[in-house]
């Protein structure tokens, strides 16, 4: 497309950052998510989509061995932010957040509940690779 050409702010899109099993990877991880928020004109959400994704991926580096993603999609009025992790068993269930608060682990994903619209995970096998991918929703105000 030409970089002059007007581009619908309402169109859908989708960005997958594949990652290393490193803990600087979730730095990077939500840098590259502002980045990306920024540029399609979604300010609004920016915080909070940072913290969802860096509870979501940090998850992915500590709990699992091999590589992970961060993916992140627009459609429809929704921004996902999810992480994909080569474990396919599922994620530990969120505690209840209050109970956590002075806890020194176990509070991201009852951050997530928290936080997001809408949070789930779901087995993954897409192109010879397994895993699982954990997600959650953030509706446009």
């Amino acid at each position: 497309m030409p970089e002059n050409e007007p581009v619908d702010p309402a169109a859908p899109w989708e960005y997958t950052h594949y990652i290393p099993n490193d803990l600087r990877a979730v730095t990077i991880c939500r840098r590259t998510l502002r980045l990306i928020l920024t540029m399609h004109g979604l300010i609004r959400p920016v915080d909070t989509a940072e913290l969802l994704a860096t509870e979501l991926v940090s998850n992915a580096v500590r709990h699992t061995k091999g590589p992970a993603a961060l993916r992140v999609r627009w459609t429809a009025g929704v921004l996902r932010v999810g992480a994909w992790d080569a474990d396919p068993g599922p994620p530990e269930p969120p505690g209840n957040l209050d109970a956590l608060t002075e806890a020194e682990g176990g509070r991201g994903l009852a951050l997530v509940r928290a936080c997001a619209d809408l949070w789930g995970w779901q087995p993954l096998a897409r192109g010879g690779n397994r895993g699982k991918y954990v997600w959650c929703d953030l509706v446009a105000a």
